[in-house]
């Protein structure tokens, strides 16, 4: 149960340091916190959003 308690963990990281870093190629508002927010809720909103889940292929696209 541990081991996979890191993977999530470990997924949830990369997932929000990729999108950190391809935010310039999003459609969003280059703000700081619209950056740090999405950054952090990408699971969420990737589930729940259509729109979110476009410009989230577009900042991991490099």
């Amino acid at each position: 149960m541990n081991f996979i308690y890191w993977l999530v963990v470990i997924a949830y990281a990369i997932g929000a340091w990729k999108f950190w870093n391809g935010f310039h190629r999003t459609n969003f508002s280059r703000s700081f916190s619209n950056r740090l927010s999405l950054s952090l809720l990408w699971p969420a909103l990737l589930i729940s959003n259509k729109s979110y889940r476009q410009n989230f292929r577009k900042a991991l696209k490099g």
